[in-house]
């Protein structure tokens, strides 16, 4: 069965045309496919297996198999190969199926004889509702040009499936399901808040109503055209003067407008309508090509990448629709969008009055739309999973961004309640902020400096409404993340003045790149390593590649000329390290002075703690850094031995446990007295109850994201360091896995506000 075999997907195509298009029992015709399939692509064996309720795979036609066989074999999804390939979404290609673990062997069928396999699933609005598997006796490879002729023949078969009329002759599986129940969702909190709307499905479903072209010439014409309005439009996006593309927020739109001009990209649509295929049913067939990838795909870079395409193909049908379809710039109504994943350009497409939240199926903190989202103050709940199986457009859902739910159809109890939080939200958020131009006093007088973490220009915009006296840290990383190559010394320098200027006088932190582990940078060569987060990363990639560091430092040192520089190492585990670092930065103070006969005004060089090892050197280390910063996230998770990704684990330690407060206790005492400034910019400063614990510990400096200033600020507020202090301590010598409890309980015996 090699390619030169086929007698050609055109020709095919045209029969399965006139047999879709012609009368008489569904079934039969579904028949009538398969056999043709299995002549044109001199296949032995052609079967159809269609979903029934249940996620129970049918077998409805077979050419090659037992005729008895049909309506009576059936695999649970997940069950055999055929089930494997509908629970992965993807094609199998074996040359020798009865070999494969996932084989299961059914009597019925008389399939011993057959040896290869290819099998893909046939899908309708992005689930899988069948599989459709070609067999032959021989053990052999199938060639790529076949998969993607039975991928594509699939698509063909869907339309078939799809129609109202086989649906309603064999009662298969109604993809609404129980539309009507109220549901409770639960995601991961991407972006603060609370919102109420009517879902909207931001993906336009992309319906082929025509898969077989009459005129591939036309066809061409038309993609041409609809693929040239998509590249203006995107220009014109770029170009608008009231969005918030700025800094690195542009860097991520810029590589947007890159993929609308992929050659690659379009080449592949191109092909697909050569075959034989409409423009519709080819954006339909790469766009479902890019999702099964999507899904084998782990890097957050590349699937943020792979996420930008599948936007593309949904922009790019809107634009063979004549842009038929929702105006999202108009809605009538308060909405949520749920989607699979947007980019951050589809957030800025809806109306920011009434877009209320935003629910996803994917998702994650780091990734574009969830930055854009928050500086915007947008709800996002990602990682919902079940949102797409349950939800239909128009229902009522309530989106919980502060504990990661969402309510699908509640009934009017749930309704008035969270109704209700919303209120209450609002009256907090007012409350803060009336807070806004408060300092953080403690009720004894102690003043407790309160600062923002950031990482892109977009994070900038809330500054001033957000009491924050600085930036105690800001994220260069993000940056370098967001770009298909390194950013140059110049594009650096441009940055970290911008940040400054908008800052004016305010102190900024800078935090030089932290990449590697979780965040890999798709053009610098880094192996898979067994332990990322323990491997090559931070501080060890820039003094290994002193080449990058120097040219972060230098961009920093040529932004700062004439004002106040303050930067910070991140992962330091020895003196030794930040001496190596620190001296590579006055190398380049050096060369700017030489070069432009000037330097910053004042330099201030300190380092993250995050590696136990560095706390026992913290004697030596005080005696050369300007300032300190703990990095609660990474000592934790070090200092417990636990994989913060890992659910099974991260909840098992608490950082209100005797051990690891008796560290911070520690490091705030030994920093005290060596008189050298401390501050704590992980996740635990942002929360009132460990920001309490934290002042009591003897901390004056807290750098947190801006959703945590308002309740941290009135927490301080209402406290008295001493009476805290003295209790702290003596819970750091108490044998218990968390003293949370105790705190919890302190704190409403003296009306601290957490």
């Amino acid at each position: 069965m090699s390619s030169a075999a086929l007698s050609g997907p055109r020709i095919l195509f045209r029969q399965i045309r006139e047999v879709m298009a012609g009368k008489g029992d569904p079934e039969r015709r579904l028949q009538r496919i398969v056999q043709l399939i299995a002549s044109n692509m001199i296949a032995e064996v052609c079967s159809c297996y269609l979903m029934r309720a249940g996620e129970m795979l049918e077998l409805f036609a077979t050419e090659g198999l037992k005729q008895e066989a049909v309506h009576n074999t059936r695999l649970r999804v997940g069950e055999g190969l055929v089930g494997d390939i509908a629970a992965h979404a993807r094609p199998l290609n074996l040359p020798d199926a009865q070999a494969h673990p996932q084989f299961a062997y059914r009597p019925e069928t008389g399939e011993e004889v057959f040896h290869s396999l290819l099998g893909v699933p046939i899908k309708r609005g992005g689930r899988v509702i069948g599989v459709l598997v070609v067999q032959n006796r021989t053990m052999r490879h199938y060639t790529e040009e076949e998969a993607e002729a039975l991928q594509t023949i699939a698509m063909v078969v869907a339309e078939l499936i799809s129609s109202e009329e086989i649906i309603a002759s064999t009662e298969l599986l109604d993809t609404a399901g129980n539309a009507t129940k109220p549901h409770r969702l639960t995601g991961r909190p991407l972006a603060d808040g609370l919102g109420i709307g009517t879902a909207l499905l931001h993906e336009p479903h992309i319906v082929v109503r025509r898969t077989i072209a009459e005129n591939i010439g036309e066809e061409l014409d038309r993609l041409k055209v609809a693929i040239s309005r998509l590249q203006e439009g995107i220009d014109e996006m770029l170009s608008s003067s009231d969005t918030l593309i700025t800094g690195e927020s542009r860097d991520i739109f810029e590589a947007y407008k890159m993929f609308a001009h992929d050659k690659s990209w379009l080449r592949k649509l191109e092909g697909a309508v050569d075959s034989g295929l409409t423009a519709e049913a080819a954006i339909k067939r790469v766009q479902d090509e890019t999702r099964s990838r999507m899904k084998q795909i782990t890097d957050p870079y590349i699937r943020e990448r792979l996420s930008d395409l599948d936007d593309l193909a949904n922009r790019l049908y809107l634009q063979l629709e004549n842009g038929d379809g929702i105006d999202r710039q108009h809605l009538t109504e308060d909405t949520v969008v749920i989607a699979r994943n947007m980019g951050a350009a589809e957030l800025l497409d809806y109306d920011r009055v009434h877009l209320q939240a935003v629910v996803l199926v994917e998702g994650t903190r780091s990734s574009h739309v969830a930055i854009v989202a928050r500086a915007l103050g947008i709800p996002i709940l990602g990682q919902c999973r079940e949102i797409y199986n349950t939800v239909e457009e128009g229902d009522l859902v309530l989106v919980d961004g502060e504990n990661g739910q969402a309510f699908l159809r509640p009934s009017d109890d749930v309704i008035q309640i969270f109704k209700k939080s919303m209120r209450h939200r609002a009256e907090r958020q007012a409350k803060y902020a009336a807070l806004r131009s408060e300092e953080a006093v403690t009720k004894d007088a102690e003043k407790v400096s309160l600062n923002m973490n950031a990482g892109l220009l977009i994070d900038l915009e809330n500054f001033q409404d957000s009491g924050a006296e600085g930036i105690g840290l800001f994220r260069t990383e993000l940056q370098f993340m967001v770009r298909s190559q390194m950013p140059k010394v110049d594009e650096q320098t441009e940055l970290y003045a911008k940040v400054l200027d908008r800052m004016e006088d305010n102190p900024v932190i800078f935090r030089t790149l932290d990449v590697g582990g979780d965040k890999a940078l798709p053009y610098l060569e880094m192996k898979e390593e067994e332990n990322p987060a323990l491997g090559w990363r931070a501080i060890r990639i820039g003094l290994d590649r002193p080449a990058l560091l120097k040219a972060q430092l230098r961009a920093m040192v040529r932004a700062s000329v004439g004002r106040n520089l303050s930067l910070m190492f991140p992962m330091i585990a020895e003196v030794a390290e930040f001496l190596e670092a620190k001296s590579l930065l006055m190398k380049e103070i050096e060369k700017e002075e030489a070069r432009s006969g000037q330097r910053p005004r004042k330099v201030e060089v300190g380092t993250m703690i995050e590696v136990p090892s560095i706390v026992w050197q913290l004697p030596q280390l005080l005696k050369v850094v300007d300032f300190v910063s703990v990095g609660s996230n990474d000592l934790m998770q070090f200092y417990f031995a636990v994989d913060r990704g890992n659910s099974r684990v991260t909840d098992r330690y608490d950082m209100l446990s005797p051990g690891f407060m008796s560290v911070m206790k520690f490091i705030a005492d030994e920093c005290r007295k060596a008189g050298v400034p401390v501050s704590v910019c992980g996740d635990v400063a942002g929360k009132p109850l460990e920001a309490m614990t934290l002042i009591g510990l003897g901390y004056r400096s807290l750098s947190m994201s801006i959703e945590g200033l308002g309740p941290v600020k009135e927490m301080v507020r209402s406290m008295d360091t001493a009476k805290i202090r003295d209790f702290v301590n003596s819970l750091c010598i108490v044998n218990e896995h968390s003293v949370r409890p105790q705190l919890k309980a302190f704190a409403k015996d003296h009306a601290v506000i957490i």
